[in-house]
């Protein structure tokens, strides 16, 4: 638990970053995830911006598919991952500089707060743009300390996050 938090850290400086477009099909999705062993896809734009995220658990959970089927009248298979996706804004991050400073237990405490399977960490690039330098996943962590967090719920702090949890979405 006191060991660096750092050393759970997926670097995108030298691990390649697993990324679909927003039109991309959830299924398509999900199978990139299976063939390259990831339970996580950088969602980017046209321009190569990461828009969004989109997880194992969006594409295996259902509640997000079944969610877009009703509101786009569509079938299945017609769902793309902008559908379902996490936009960025509703992301949490930490800052690699922050990250440095924290522990493996500090990790734990964050994850089980926030209710995340994956934390994003950013940086600085070259231009002092903020970029996304790499993630943490809870079930790396998990693994670390030989603990299930996989099945935590975010912990709701007010009526927008009780509803949140219970509904999927906001009112």
């Amino acid at each position: 638990m006191d060991s660096p938090a750092r050393a759970l850290l997926t670097d995108f400086t030298t691990v390649r970053a697993q990324t679909v477009t927003m039109e991309t099909p959830a299924s398509l999705a999900q199978t990139i995830m299976q063939c390259n062993k990831v339970r996580l896809l950088l969602v980017a734009d046209a321009a190569g911006l990461c828009t969004g995220i989109i997880s194992a658990r969006e594409l295996l959970g259902g509640r997000r598919i079944t969610q877009a089927m009703q509101r786009y009248d569509i079938p299945r298979d017609e769902v793309s991952v902008g559908m379902i996706m996490t936009p960025c804004q509703d992301l949490h991050t930490l800052s690699l500089a922050h990250l440095g400073s924290l522990t493996v237990g500090d990790l734990v405490e964050a994850l089980l707060a926030f209710g995340d399977q994956h934390l994003l960490i950013t940086d600085l690039d070259q231009h002092h743009q903020q970029r996304i330098r790499g993630v943490i996943s809870a079930s790396d962590v998990g693994r670390a300390l030989s603990l299930d967090l996989g099945q935590q719920p975010p912990e709701a702090r007010n009526f927008i996050d009780i509803c949140r949890v219970i509904l999927g979405r906001e009112l």
